[in-house]
């Protein structure tokens, strides 16, 4: 199975709250024998979204093919503005040169959405990530993790245990199907 991380925030410091995220989400895919691969939007060099251009950029084209060999995504960003970051619509909107495939955009894949905010509004991100996964064809997981920032982390730096419990089930259901994930 191949899983694909799409980090939606434009951070670039290391060991920022993406970082440690898609990290963290990646090691647990492959501990489940997950193939995990991080498309960060900060470094994929994708343009403006312009449907009149006449040849597509080969960021989009990669990125068109990495979504759509991807068997699930999971989608991360931090709530801008009660949304999600707009470099990561802009990019999302790039799907639309899938539009004349035979399976367009991302047509069945299944998404699990994160979200993190300063305050509790997180849920915000995860409803128009929500919206834009749907319009795309694709299944969002009816269990996301909206994430209260200054939860996120331990005394020590790391994921602290209540997230990792939920991004567990959220992977778990994500890997091995609804049946067979204990939700507690």
């Amino acid at each position: 199975m191949k899983a694909l991380i799409f980090n939606g925030a434009l951070e670039r410091r290391a060991n920022s709250t993406p970082e440690q995220l898609s990290n963290h989400l990646a090691e647990q895919l492959q501990a489940l024998g997950a193939e995990a691969q991080v498309f960060n939007i900060a470094e994929s060099g994708i343009p403006l979204f312009d449907m009149s251009i006449t040849q597509t950029p080969r960021s989009v084209e990669r990125m068109n093919l990495l979504f759509r060999e991807a068997d699930v995504h999971i989608w991360l960003t931090p709530l801008y503005h009660g949304s999600m970051t707009g470099a990561m619509k802009n990019c999302l909107d790039w799907l639309e040169y899938s539009a004349k495939l035979p399976e367009p955009y991302l047509t069945g894949k299944m998404i699990g959405l994160v979200c993190w905010a300063d305050g509790v509004q997180a849920m915000q991100g995860i409803n128009a990530m929500d919206s834009v996964a749907k319009s795309l064809r694709a299944w969002t997981l009816p269990y996301s993790v909206p994430i209260q920032r200054n939860q996120l982390f331990n005394a020590e730096g790391g994921i602290s245990e209540g997230y990792k419990n939920r991004f567990q089930i959220m992977l778990d259901l994500l890997v091995k199907g609804p049946n067979n994930v204990p939700l507690k």
